[in-house]
């Protein structure tokens, strides 16, 4: 614990100067020239919601560029739509030649919209069949543009796809929203902003699912699990992703990485601002994340705010806020808005939680770490409750992310005092141990085979299971793969050096061939082989010594065995 900063005189001026100079010294990381994806919209718009609406929005929307204009009418109009008969007729005679369809009640609960800006599927998936909208509209497979003017959106999105917008008619932004969507002709470029390694992924191994934390967090339903012949993998729509990098924050093993920028240059950008703050002669620097976009309205925060301005708030999580705290950071502070997707509120809220309970399970104030809201001067600009844990220079070498963060947490173990409790996280987080059942194992070492980390491994000559907890990330894959249900999770951060080190966590006799004399298996799972496979014909009578031969040995007996009696091989 550090003292209150109740006595201390902060000069803001001088906090001010310093943090120009920092400014100067160290520029926050670009990717200049980040990879992208390209949209091309041919103009062929569809209008959906009541006959009125949709009509008067084709009324609005002829003549502004739009290839095609078609309607689907999926919802009955208003009782009082505002108009008198002949406006009525009018309406209809304007856009009487627009390709039209009305859906059924039935119809409107099997609507389907899929896409993205330049390619939408539209289409009724009935219990027996699937019956494509766009081509008998457009005379083409894709929409390019939806307008929904629904009572309720059609996607209910809470980030909707680009080329999508849901407005509802008479509103005070309906003009302006109508221009905006009759602009979306043309080619569009946007980042690409993540990349993924697939090596590093815990999602899945051996037909089981592991880690699924990517897939919770994002708002615009852009990841999927993709089911393969065997295995699922990660997948990530680059037409679909809007750049909210909660994806990459949440995941543990670094296999989804944001790009704009990477989170070791983020990393490495707060640690040197850091520096050059102090050696600039400022003092209690705290550590604003917030939106790019919130700054360009704002005024100047006090002098001791330093502003980390990221693209969405998702791009960071609590690694990089405890990182700031590792750096010298007095406080960090995270500005939310109301505008916020509820799945990313829920995200930031669910990080702050996880951040907090680790300083509180190294013996530092939870409340070094706060949610503050945009427009809350005074939030912003006060000064933190206590003094920054440590004034040295932060130097992360790891390049993974997760050996990355354990230099963060070591740093913060040695300023703090870790009680070498076990403390409980927030759920599904990515900390805790493994239980293993020792008289159930039998050392097969399918939990290794499957692990996506280093946490598991297996001896080099000696049949041996050990365990390295920092490098876990909780994802269950050894759980599943686990043959004799002899592991088990034990969520939970352990505050004790104990966890960085490689343990023992099963050991044997290695079991030697009886025929070459080479150690090739555990004694263990030789014996539960041959109980389990007692009754197979192929090991029946004397043949039930290959069980007990390596792999080697048990070829060659099968052939002597066959050379002796060919017919042998038919009485299996």
């Amino acid at each position: 614990m550090t003292s209150p900063i109740d006595a201390v005189t902060v000069d803001d001026a001088a906090n001010r100067s310093a943090r120009e100079a920092a400014r100067q010294r160290v520029s926050w990381p670009v990717n200049l020239t980040p990879a992208s994806v390209t949209y091309e919209s041919a103009g062929h718009a569809l209008l959906l919601g009541d006959e009125v609406s949709v009509r008067l929005a084709a009324q609005c929307l002829q003549g502004q560029g739009l290839s095609a204009i078609a309607l689907l009418i999926t919802e009955p109009a208003a009782a009082d739509t505002g108009l008198d008969d002949a406006q009525v007729e009018a309406l209809l005679e304007s856009t009487r030649r627009l390709p039209c369809r009305t859906l059924s009640p039935t119809q409107r609960s099997q609507l389907r919209i899929e896409g993205y800006l330049g390619r939408f599927s539209v289409s009724l998936h009935g219990p027996d069949e699937r019956l494509d909208l766009t081509l008998p509209l457009f005379g083409r497979q894709h929409a390019d543009l939806i307008l929904d003017l629904g009572r309720s959106p059609a996607l209910e999105l809470e980030l909707p796809p680009p080329g999508y917008r849901h407005l509802a008619w008479g509103d005070a932004e309906c003009d302006t929203a109508l221009d905006e969507f009759a602009e979306l002709v043309g080619e569009f470029d946007k980042p690409r902003y993540f990349q993924i390694n697939a090596d590093l992924c815990a999602h899945s191994a051996s037909g089981n699912v592991g880690c699924t934390r990517c897939l919770e967090v994002c708002p615009a339903d852009a990841i999927s699990s993709h089911k393969g012949r065997i295995e699922s993998r990660i997948e990530i729509d680059p037409y679909l992703c809007q750049g909210v990098g909660s994806c990459s924050s949440a995941c543990p093993t670094g296999a989804i990485q944001f790009r704009l920028p990477e989170p070791a240059r983020q990393q490495e950008a707060l640690a040197s601002w850091l520096d050059a703050y102090r050696q600039a002669g400022g003092s209690v620097p705290v550590m604003r994340f917030v939106e790019a976009g919130d700054l360009e309205v704002e005024d100047e925060p006090a002098g001791c705010v330093l502003d980390v301005p990221l693209e969405e708030l998702g791009n960071a999580g609590h690694d990089q806020w405890l990182t700031a705290l590792a750096a010298g950071a007095a406080e960090v502070r995270i500005q939310v808005h109301p505008e916020l997707p509820p799945t990313l509120s829920a995200f930031i809220d669910d990080q702050i939680a996880q951040a907090q309970a680790l300083l509180a399970a190294l013996g530092h104030e939870p409340g070094r770490i706060k949610r503050i809201q945009r427009g809350d001067g005074a939030a912003r600009d006060a000064l933190p409750e206590y003094l920054p844990l440590s004034e040295e220079p932060l130097e992360l070498s790891a390049q993974p992310k997760r050996e990355r963060f354990e230099e963060v947490l070591t740093r913060l173990t040695a300023l703090g005092k870790a009680d070498g409790q076990r403390h409980p996280m927030p759920s599904g987080a990515a900390y805790g141990g493994l239980e293993i059942d020792r008289d159930a194992c039998t050392l097969c070492f399918a939990c290794v085979s499957n692990c996506p980390t280093p946490a598991l491994a297996a001896g080099d000559d000696t049949p041996m299971l050990s365990y390295r907890e920092a490098d876990c990330v909780q994802c269950g894959l050894c759980v599943a793969a686990c043959p004799e249900d002899a592991i088990r999770l034990h969520p939970g951060f352990l505050a004790d050096a104990s966890r960085t080190e490689r343990r023992v966590c099963h050991k044997e006799a290695p079991f030697c061939c009886i025929r070459c004399g080479k150690p090739f298996a555990s004694a263990g799972t030789i014996a539960s082989i041959k109980a389990k496979l007692a009754d197979h014909p192929y090991f029946a009578g004397d043949a039930a010594a290959r069980l007990e031969m390596c792999e080697d040995c048990r070829v060659k007996d099968v052939w002597q065995t066959m050379a002796r009696n060919p017919d042998s091989q038919l009485k299996v």
